[in-house]
């Protein structure tokens, strides 16, 4: 409650007094485009109590949203954001709207208000799970951390010596003060672990502590024919990989079969030409880059600021957005941090905690045009 009525308050203050606006110009992020991540979309939160927290946003809150957007910002498809950057035309009235992971309650809640807008969007999904009953690992990993850390009476103590028996890495321990939440822990071990990792991580996790009842529909991927109807709809489909596997933490080959091979499955399913990819979790860093330029992406989208000199257009920011974003102190939409989330005030200070690599430093702003630096 302290953090929200310090926002709602700092937020108020520079968006009444215009300071938000000239934080943004001091930092080069007006000179940026606006491109929004969403995760999940639904009708209540209450009904989704096993759910990651920072995933989900109301359907409500989302429309709120956007009505602010559309007052604020030219909102654009992928393809024509692309076109706008690689031509140098890129203003900072532009926005466009992105979903990831491909959850199928994006197709219930999100495209039909989109389309009631009039406002196109795009969804990057991760193909292995399309037309499937399977849940995310992340979402496995979470139910499991949830029910372990309520079962363990010292969670800490006991995920330590679950990985050292897998003969794992441990998790980074939290900063002083803090506990291991099943949140943090997640964080750490997707941070940390390969795909083949994590998943054996999962293996043990379900043999200790059972997965429990959980409501597998509220976590079902998108099917073949929705992703079809969405294309019809003028929704861009973009690949967020096979597997959504951390791609940082994995082999060359294996990054170049979740790039490549989740673009190859889209074209050939859909018809339609695959331009557009986002990193898991955003995680990049020079190799991975590579991969995706290899994998014949001409866009790429990142959740940080930082980018690579030589491909600036393949580590293309956003801002993830979900329920608590821009509410204030009473729980209730608020212009004033819209407006200082959309300008990055709030993470004018943060310092990004991934190692990109000597090739993609923190820059204020996306090049203008073919010659720019």
């Amino acid at each position: 409650m302290l953090r929200r009525l310090v926002k709602t308050g700092l937020a108020a203050a520079c968006h009444w007094t215009g300071a938000d606006l000239f934080l943004a110009r001091a930092a080069g992020v007006d000179r940026e485009p606006l491109v929004l991540a969403y995760h999940r979309v639904v009708d209540d939160l209450a009904g989704h109590p096993a759910s990651i927290p920072a995933m989900l946003t109301q359907t409500r809150t989302l429309e709120r949203q956007l009505d602010w957007l559309g007052r604020h910002y030219r909102i654009v498809s992928l393809d024509e954001l692309g076109r706008l950057l690689e031509s140098g035309a890129c203003t900072d009235a532009v926005a466009a709207i992105t979903f990831d992971d491909g959850y199928q309650d994006v197709y219930q809640n999100a495209y039909p208000l989109l389309r009631r807008k009039g406002m196109p969007g795009a969804v990057f999904v991760v193909t292995d799970l399309i037309g499937t009953a399977r849940l995310h690992l992340h979402d496995r990993l979470f139910l499991l951390l949830r029910r372990a850390f309520v079962r363990w009476t010292a969670p800490e103590a006991e995920l330590a010596a679950l990985l050292r028996r897998l003969e794992l890495r441990p998790c980074r321990p939290p900063a002083a003060g803090r506990r291991l939440t099943p949140l943090s822990a997640l964080r750490r071990l997707l941070g940390g672990l390969s795909q083949a990792e994590a998943e054996r991580v999962r293996s043990a996790l379900e043999q200790a502590v059972g997965l429990g009842d959980h409501d597998a529909e509220a976590f079902r991927p998108l099917s073949w024919e929705m992703l079809e109807t969405m294309v019809r709809g003028g929704i861009t489909i973009g690949s967020h990989t096979r597997s959504h596997a951390v791609l940082t933490n994995e082999s060359r080959r294996r990054q170049l079969d979740e790039a490549a091979g989740s673009r190859s499955v889209l074209e050939r399913c859909l018809g339609v030409p695959v331009r557009h990819f986002a990193y898991p979790s955003g995680c990049f860093d020079d190799g991975v880059v590579d991969v995706v330029r290899a994998s014949s992406y001409r866009f790429a989208y990142t959740t940080c600021r930082c980018r690579d000199l030589q491909d600036p257009l393949l580590t293309i920011p956003r801002r993830g957005f979900w329920e608590g974003s821009c509410l204030d102190t009473r729980g209730r939409f608020s212009p004033a941090i819209m407006s200082c989330y959309t300008h990055g005030v709030f993470a004018l200070q943060s310092r990004c905690r991934e190692d990109h690599g000597p090739r993609a430093p923190r820059r204020p702003a996306l090049p203008r045009g073919p010659g720019a630096s």
